[in-house]
């Protein structure tokens, strides 16, 4: 090799944690934790600004990946601060005696609409025997036989005068239960009609005629007789009022006095007083007679009696603080609430007292916590909800018939005034759906709480994270977690971020490793989570992932997928690739082959023309070809054509990582030097040469390290990566073993220049005053090619022109 290069050492490997820095030795001692926030500093700012706007279009949505535990951080968020505002009302429906279908909403103070409900109740148990004890008294008896005896005596006069005045015009005057009538008679006795038939034309007139004025005189006498029936009812009415009105006083005094300060609900008692003198008469019967209608299943009382119970709908007696409502499966009864029905005799029936709530009227007050893909879902509850919350009232409608589907008779209860800040949690994709494609959305959520999934490894951050392992254990009730354990997933939270400066917000991430850290300590019989148990976790996460991983490295290993870690050759060198599939990330060697030739077409790849590679591909080799013009074609035309290819692949290629790879294969090829097939690489470049950072170099690593170490490793195999990828390194011990012992090498760069001399052990070469590049260097060779390309290229043309 011409000069030495900078190798990275088992330091820069690898970061790891002393556990001895940790400020606990196990995160017991951290019990009990309250709930809080990791990092996200940017988003709880916005979810405090949401809060603190007043305002129904300044709802928040919490951008977020599934597994930074959006959900998760908004409700111990909020729930912290909805501690310090203060509890919501009470809500409650009651009959309304004006309009029946529409059953009134009342609002009281926390706690209060159990008391209405309690109070209501025994006013219930006890009015019916109150009424009947107070008509069966004796002074209420006497009092009514007063006005009966009077009322019959005035009756009797007046049946007796027109008695007297009827006999002495020679009639009888007979009562049934059809009515009053007169007949001739005389003596007490009636006239037989053969006796009638033998009278006088003259003696019939005069009998018809006296009979019609008796009539006249008789209708008189009945009318006078209802006169004096209807002065008896209403007296009568008017004590029995009386009497119930004193009862009812005394049984809703309580009431009143206690709810005197509540206009709405003494106007709602006031209404069940009426209620109650207005069916006085059902009150009265005997205990034993049956209802004159059958109850309703369900009911506690026949219907009368429970138009004055009270159905509490949402009872805060016990909330501290304003509530944080969240629920997972917001179908449109489970947001709004819904009526219930009964099926009687073949009938649905339904009354005020089956009026359920929904989860709106649960946050009512607060704060509705709801995740995207879950809304989403369900398109009646999203357009319902958006407009509950822009009208600022919550109504409880039959999602059958405010669509027109079905248009049954139902109840239609009261609007009740709607309060509640809306909380989405979801992914930032979703964000931008909605943002574009929902009208409403931009106009009601224009706050934005974006999560980050990663943040500043600092000493605050690492004690936040450890606060956060010992929370998860006392929550999930697992094995807390010693140092070494501690330790050990920091490091892991390191590697998801794939930079040693970063700590993941992947809580859910973390949190499985945990619980299945948690699991293999408990086969151990260990009493707490040590590295140990949290390496095999990793371990055995892997394990079950890496199926298409272990079957790619045999395929390598049997030379299927050809893979060369040995020896020197033109024009090929080993490029890295990562492959994903679900949760699992890895790596794919594989090589890249570069051929060249006389002509005009510049630089193209297999991959490109056959349609399978990516426009970020096509990118890096655009770029390829603007570096060689850069640098070799700046006193004559490019005539040449290349050829790139990524061997053995059958899917999309995509990505830039590779470009500095393919750069290096075709400088080979251009100069006919020979590339070592043990180095592999990885790093995109740039048109002046540069080496810039690309992703996964750590994985990269790991999978050529694991190919070499089968195929044996010689001590000239490594891998080179860019210089700003150093940071990012985690590497598994086995590479960084491999490392400390010289049997595997890894290579930092900054220029296409250190690559090309690393892979081929030749001097790359400074441009020189006269345009070329010094002799014996690899780019003098790359510059002669490329000229005697040009002059052929020129002596074809003229030849060519002078046969024409």
């Amino acid at each position: 090799m011409p000069r030495q290069f900078r190798e990275l050492s088992t330091k820069d490997l690898r970061f790891r944690i002393d556990p001895k820095t940790l400020p606990v030795h196990s995160t017991k001692q951290l019990c009990p934790v309250s709930r809080g926030v990791v990092g996200q500093h940017r988003a709880i700012e916005a979810i405090r600004f949401g809060i603190g706007m007043d305002d129904p279009e300044y709802n928040i949505y919490v951008a977020g990946r599934t597994d930074t535990g959006a959900t998760y951080i908004a409700r111990s968020f909020l729930e912290e601060v909805a501690k310090k505002h203060p509890a919501p009302p009470d809500w409650c429906y009651v009959h309304n005696f004006k309009e029946p279908d529409k059953p009134r909403a009342l609002r009281l103070p926390g706690g209060w609409a159990t008391v209405l409900k309690k109070a209501m109740e025994g006013f219930i148990h006890g009015l019916q025997g109150a009424i009947r004890a107070a008509f069966n008294t004796d002074d209420y008896r006497y009092k009514s036989q007063v006005l009966r005896q009077e009322f019959e005596n005035q009756r009797r006069k007046i049946i007796d005068a027109l008695r007297t005045r009827v006999e002495k015009e020679g009639f009888l005057l007979q009562m049934d239960p059809q009515g009053v009538s007169i007949i001739p008679g005389k003596d007490g006795k009636v006239i037989p009609p053969e006796e009638l038939a033998n009278y006088t034309p003259k003696q019939k007139k005069a009998l018809r005629d006296r009979g019609d004025h008796l009539s006249i005189e008789m209708n008189q006498s009945m009318a006078e007789i209802n006169d004096l029936e209807a002065a008896f009812r209403k007296q009568l009415e008017k004590m029995d009022e009386k009497v119930a009105l004193g009862v009812v006083g005394r049984q809703m005094q309580p009431i009143f006095q206690k709810f005197k300060a509540h206009p709405h609900v003494i106007e709602y008692l006031e209404a069940v007083k009426s209620d109650v003198l207005e069916h006085m008469g059902d009150f009265r019967k005997p205990k034993e007679e049956k209802p004159p209608h059958p109850p309703i299943p369900g009911m506690l009382w026949p219907p009368v009696l429970n138009n004055y119970r009270v159905n509490v709908l949402i009872d805060n007696a016990d909330a501290k603080g304003a509530p944080v409502v969240y629920t997972s499966n917001p179908t449109y009864p489970a947001l709004f609430g819904r009526i219930e029905k009964e099926a009687v005799y073949g009938a649905l029936i339904t009354d005020f007292t089956m009026i359920k709530p929904g989860a709106v009227h649960e946050a009512n007050g607060g704060y509705l916590v709801l995740k995207a893909t879950d809304i989403l879902k369900w398109y009646f509850s999203w357009e319902a909800l958006k407009r509950a919350v822009r009208h600022k009232e919550v109504k409880i409608e039959d999602l059958g018939e405010m669509y027109g589907i079905i248009t049954t008779r139902t109840l239609k209860p009261e609007p009740i005034p709607l309060d509640v800040k809306l909380v989405v949690t979801g992914d930032p994709y979703i964000y931008e759906l909605l943002y574009l494609y929902d009208d409403r959305f931009k106009q009601m959520f224009k706050i934005k709480a974006h999560l980050d999934d990663q943040t500043d490894r600092t000493k605050a951050s690492v004690r936040e994270s450890i606060e956060c392992l010992a929370r998860f254990c006392q929550e999930e009730n697992l094995r807390h977690v010693d140092r070494t354990g501690m330790a050990r997933l920091i490091e892991y939270s390191m590697e998801l971020t794939g930079n040693r400066d970063k700590i993941t917000l992947r809580l859910g991430a973390i949190g499985d490793i945990i619980k299945e850290a948690n699991y293999w300590a408990g086969l151990a019989n260990a009493k707490q989570i040590r590295a140990s148990h949290v390496e095999k976790a990793i371990e055995k996460k892997r394990y079950r992932s890496n199926l298409l991983e272990e079957r790619i490295q045999e395929l390598i290993k049997k030379d299927v997928f050809w893979v060369e870690t040995e020896g020197r050759k033109v024009g090929q060198v080993n490029g890295l690739s990562i492959l994903q599939t679900g949760d699992h990330v890895f790596s794919r060697p594989g090589r890249i082959t570069a051929n060249v030739s006389i002509g005009k077409d510049g630089v193209i790849t297999i991959d490109r023309e056959s349609r399978l590679s990516g426009n970020i591909h096509t990118k890096g080799v655009i770029i390829l070809s603007s570096y060689l013009r850069e640098h070799f074609a700046q006193d004559r035309p490019l005539a040449l054509s290349a050829s790139l290819c990524f061997e053995q692949t059958y899917g999309m290629v995509d990505g830039d990582s590779a470009s500095s790879t393919e750069l290096f294969a075709l400088l080979s090829a251009l100069a006919d030097v020979p590339i070592c097939q043990g180095i592999a690489v990885t790093g995109s470049v740039s048109q002046k040469g540069e080496i810039q950072p690309v992703g996964g170099v750590t994985r990269k690593i790991e999978g050529f390290f694991d190919i070499c170490r089968h195929k044996g490793l010689t001590g000239e195999q490594g891998v080179i990566i860019p210089r700003k990828n150093v940071k990012d390194l985690m590497l598994k011990q086995e590479v960084v073993d491999a490392v400390a012992k010289k049997r595997f090498h890894i290579y930092p760069i900054k220029t296409v220049e250190q690559g090309i001399e690393i892979l081929t052990g030749m001097r790359a070469g400074k441009r020189l005053k006269s345009g070329t590049y010094a002799k014996g260097t690899l780019f003098r060779r790359v510059d002669d090619r490329l000229r005697e390309f040009a002059e052929k290229a020129r002596d074809f043309a003229k030849e060519k022109a002078d046969k024409q």
